[in-house]
């Protein structure tokens, strides 16, 4: 058997997956739209129907056992670090009921001077260098102080908050699960929440830990623990992911130069610039599920109690959804719906406020920049289970 019929096989711990899966995701579509990983005790859903749909049918998919394949991370635990994005009903209604009050439209919406103020601050300080590492110097810190402002955490303690959250993704070349370095970093993040729950409930302020400690809903509150799980989910999902947009905006935009012309012409389609960096290469390649029930597809049944993996990243390039799905086009009509923030009653809380920081902090890169080029070979990629991403992009530019 040659490797051109081989069997096609995914394995979203592989390196060359984390580097590029999208020739893997082609064939999975295709050639096996329902597929088993028996090593890894998986399957996995890669067409944009069946991924929008199992994310639509949580009587059938359940999220109670977290969104992640690391056992550390999954089990009937994981609400401890995802919060409700590990909860079904009642329990996921009533919590994120309850953190939707500190966490409303309203308040995303009145954050943009501020975000825009933190945009300016990093700016200004990296483009005075001439060059810089786009993630480290903007990617990585606009999210992280725009989540530690939402949350009243001081100036001093934002990069270790940062360093802590990166070591609970990242996953050396053959380690399966939490690492040692993860596990320390995530007890270190529940004495440092701890502390700041405890001292927001003697002294609230007008942050968003002392509204989620006064979120009341006919009598019941969330407890300590419940804030935490809720403090994890914002700290490591929403900066890493929000992070890995920004980065993959600025590099596809480098790589297709026709189409980041667009927005650097008309500011106005910055957001078309943020939306098919979504579609063609998003954050969250992969969210998992277990089923509640056998369930058939394309003439396979998955049983009850399987774990299945929603392909968001590959959901994405179908073409039943998107025509020319591997070409990057800001021009593209979006009308299937991309995948990359979920569908349901489990949509990302953080998309509104990720669309709004991606939208800043481009928009003022271009009020800037003439032009960049980025430095291919000292570029690196985040290796993790769920997450894509890089950990280095080095930019260099030519200002307006």
């Amino acid at each position: 058997m040659t490797a051109a019929t081989e069997p096609v096989v995914y394995d979203p711990y592989a390196y060359e997956i984390h580097e590029d899966p999208y020739p893997t995701y082609a064939r999975l579509r295709e050639e096996a739209p329902v597929y088993r990983n028996d090593e890894r005790n998986f399957w996995a859903l890669s067409r944009h129907a069946d991924v929008m749909a199992g994310f639509r049918d949580s009587d059938t998919f359940s999220n109670a056992q977290g969104v992640s394949i690391d056992p550390a991370a999954s089990g009937p635990h994981a609400h401890r670090t995802m919060s409700f994005l590990a909860m079904d009903p009642p329990q996921h209604g009533r919590m994120r009921g309850l953190v939707s009050r500190g966490f409303t439209p309203r308040r995303v919406a009145e954050m943009e001077d501020g975000i825009r103020a933190l945009t300016v601050g990093h700016l200004d300080a990296a483009l005075q260098k001439g060059s810089f590492d786009f993630v480290a110097d903007i990617a990585g810190k606009v999210p992280m102080d725009v989540i530690s402002e939402m949350l009243g955490v001081p100036v001093s303690d934002r990069a270790e908050l940062r360093r802590l959250s990166d070591l609970l993704v990242h996953r050396e070349e053959g380690v399966t699960d939490v690492p040692p370095a993860g596990v320390e970093a995530a007890l270190s993040l529940v004495v440092y929440y701890a502390d700041l729950i405890a001292d927001r409930r003697a002294n609230p302020g007008e942050d968003l830990v002392s509204a989620l400690c006064a979120a009341e809903v006919d009598g019941d509150r969330l407890t300590d623990d419940e804030i935490t799980s809720f403090l994890f989910l914002m700290v490591v999902a929403g900066n890493e992911t929000t992070t890995k947009l920004l980065a993959h905006s600025w590099y596809w935009g480098w790589k297709f130069p026709d189409q980041v012309a667009k927005p650097f012409a008309d500011p106005e389609r910055i957001p078309d610039w943020v939306e098919e960096t979504l579609r063609y290469d998003t954050s969250s390649q992969m969210l998992a599920r277990v089923t509640l029930k056998p369930v058939e597809l394309h003439g396979v049944e998955i049983p009850e109690g399987d774990r299945v993996l929603l392909l968001a990243g590959s959901a994405n390039r179908d073409h039943r959804a998107f025509a020319d799905p591997d070409v990057y086009d800001l021009d593209r009509n979006l009308d299937a719906g991309i995948a990359s923030f979920g569908v349901g009653r489990h949509f990302c809380m953080g998309a509104s406020l990720a669309r709004l920081e991606a939208r800043i902090v481009l928009e003022e890169l271009v009020k800037r920049v003439a032009s960049y080029e980025i430095d291919p070979d000292g570029t690196s990629r985040v290796h993790s289970v769920n997450v894509r991403g890089f950990d280095t992009l080095p930019t260099a530019l030519v200002l307006r």
